[in-house]
């Protein structure tokens, strides 16, 4: 096992960046108020909150108001779902969500509960082979009492974009609120957010080399909701629970400097990608398919699909020579289950359960790269030889 391990796993999270740890350290210990307390330590904590929104709203080119701080992404999804579809039932509104197949678990099962236990009315939309969303399925599922549409910017798993502009559009001349979880996406592109049709977005700092345990949910003004988490009046009453200074002055920061060197960064992952992504399907043209769309997915994504082997046998052995990757969302890494993103984009079932997902960061280099496309054939030559010698012996 190598000694390093050649980490391909930044869509699960990254490191933090030194200037962000460098940027929280105050918090900690000198600045530790409770930016709600009434006193001198209490407002210096608060001050920071503050300027942390503004530098978040002015990365993302929308107003500090419009900033949420919650505790992750999954908290974000949480609350844009929960909060709009609670609030248009309280207002006598339509209850009827729109989502898709291939939407992170946060997303997905926050939708089939509101629909299980609230009971809310829900469609859950198919995607092509690609894993895009269709447009005109999303306007063929449009109904008189839809109240919401979320459909994420880019798929975790494949990296495929979607059209989440075209989508926002259509949602906005018809009234209806659009969510999209923006949490891969982000980092990979500049926003005018008060210039697009996007009510509400989630954000997770840790997919860009800020702290875990922050999360962000901008939030158009016009745009009512319910809290998800009662017990206090913080974060305009949106969200209870006293606020994390140190993350989100780290997280503001993350952010600040993703789009300082979005160019820089953008270039390098993409360079790499396109590197494993060509040299992997040519090495192993048989065994191995690109899943997600070609070209129109997230620069540092690079997903695959293997025939007839378990994703996890990948992961165990890319792990044992120093690799570092995933099988789909760092939530569900791990399941033998086949992946229901790879079946939404309806490949055959001796695809499903092999996917890799391999995501690439700012400190990967080209030898990274070879090192892996050389231990993956290695590995998928062993693993196929296992599967035939079972297949053979039990026929």
């Amino acid at each position: 096992m190598r000694s390093n391990t050649i980490y391909l796993d930044h869509g699960a999270t990254t490191p933090v960046h030194p200037a962000v740890m460098e940027a929280m350290a105050p918090y900690w210990n000198e600045h530790f108020g409770n930016p709600s307390s009434h006193h001198h330590t209490g407002y210096n904590a608060a001050r920071a909150v503050e300027e942390a929104r503004e530098t978040v709203a002015d990365s993302l080119g929308t107003q500090p108001g419009s900033v949420i701080f919650t505790g992750c992404g999954s908290e974000s999804n949480n609350l844009a779902l929960r909060g709009v579809m609670l609030s248009a039932r309280a207002a006598g509104k339509g209850e009827h969500l729109i989502t898709s197949a291939i939407e992170h678990s946060a997303v997905l099962e926050t939708a089939r509960q509101l629909r299980d236990y609230y009971g809310f009315d829900l469609t859950i939309l198919p995607v092509d082979k690609f894993g895009q969303v269709r447009i005109e399925d999303v306007e063929a599922a449009l109904r008189p009492d839809t109240s919401l549409i979320s459909v994420m910017a880019a798929n975790n798993e494949v990296g495929t974009l979607q059209p989440w502009q075209e989508i926002g559009a259509l949602a906005r001349s018809r009234g209806i609120a659009y969510h999209t979880d923006a949490v891969q996406l982000v980092a990979m592109r500049r926003w005018r957010l008060d210039n697009e049709p996007i009510d509400l977005m989630t954000i997770a700092p840790h997919k860009f080399y800020g702290p875990k345990g922050i999360g962000i949910l901008i939030r158009r003004s016009e745009i009512d909701l319910v809290p998800s988490q009662t017990g206090g009046g913080h974060e305009g009453g949106l969200r209870a629970g006293t606020l994390n200074v140190p993350l989100i002055v780290g997280a503001a920061e993350a952010l600040r400097l993703a789009m300082v060197e979005l160019d820089e960064r953008r270039a390098h992952v993409l360079a790499l990608r396109d590197q494993l992504m060509n040299r992997l399907t040519q090495a192993m043209p048989e065994s191995v398919i690109i899943t997600g769309h070609p070209t129109e997915r997230l620069a540092h994504n690079a997903s695959f699909a293997f025939r007839h082997i378990s994703g996890n046998d990948l992961l165990m052995h890319l792990d044992m020579a120093g690799i570092a990757a995933s099988s789909g969302s760092a939530c569900s890494s791990g399941d033998p289950k086949p992946s229901a993103v790879l079946q939404a984009l309806g490949l055959e079932p001796e695809w499903t359960k092999g996917g890799l997902r391999l995501t690439i960061g700012t400190q990967n280099t080209a030898a990274d790269i070879d090192y892996t496309v050389g231990k993956l054939q290695e590995i998928v030559e062993a693993l196929s030889t296992i599967e035939h010698s079972f297949s053979t012996a039990i026929h």
